[in-house]
């Protein structure tokens, strides 16, 4: 550890890592994700000498100056009467629940807030296990699945006759409906252009397909 001369001639110590804190901008995002992990294992935010741990903070102050900047972002607060620090909603990715909308006839809805929702904790029942991946091309068109959606998949899953997977099939690898049928195993499309396969040598299931997400505009 650095150490300088007060005023007073009187050697006082350098905390390195809050000296790195104030001269290089915080990586929030990332910081955030190991505190997130800390809350999912754990299921409370660590303490502050947790966080000087998982960060490798050699004082509390850096831990501190992190705190103070997540509450700044909104990100997590300080219950006013206890100083105990609690999650919000944007720590855990969640957006507000305003209620339900007509698919069929127009009906009358005042937006009304039901609470938050995480979109990670909605979509995804094992995180660990659970991987993402863009769509190229349109064969599964008819199962409303588009070229450059992203669809999650889940490994691990048993994958039944009639799932959509992600499968090595032969050495190539495609997104499909699982079919198995008198015995026989293969892969459909969900675009009558494109034809049934069935593996000559070897298919391997990598995982199951759980959602599929898009954005619009």
């Amino acid at each position: 550890m650095l150490r300088f001369l007060s005023r007073k001639n009187e050697e006082q110590p350098i905390d390195l890592s809050l000296v790195h804190l104030y001269n290089k901008p915080m990586d929030i995002k990332k910081d955030l994700e190991k505190i997130r992990d800390f809350f999912k294992k754990h299921d409370r935010l660590p303490s502050l000498g947790e966080i000087a741990d998982l960060f490798s903070y050699s004082s509390r102050n850096s831990a501190v100056y992190l705190v103070n900047k997540l509450i700044e972002n909104n990100i997590i607060e300080k219950d006013p009467s206890t100083g105990k620090l609690l999650t919000t909603p944007i720590f855990h990715n969640r957006v507000k629940l305003l209620g339900s909308v007509a698919a069929g006839f127009p009906i009358a809805e005042e937006e009304e807030l039901q609470g938050t929702i995480s979109l990670e904790e909605y979509l995804i029942d094992k995180p660990t296990s659970t991987f993402m991946l863009e769509v190229k091309g349109d064969s599964m068109i008819d199962a409303g699945i588009l070229p450059k959606d992203m669809v999650l998949v889940e490994k691990g899953r048993l994958a039944k006759s009639g799932d959509i997977v992600i499968a090595e099939v032969d050495g190539e690898w495609t997104m499909k409906y699982l079919r198995k049928t008198n015995g026989k195993t293969y892969l459909q499309a969900a675009n009558s252009k494109y034809p049934d396969i069935y593996p000559e040598k070897t298919m391997n299931i990598a995982g199951v397909v759980i959602s599929t997400c898009r954005k619009y505009g």
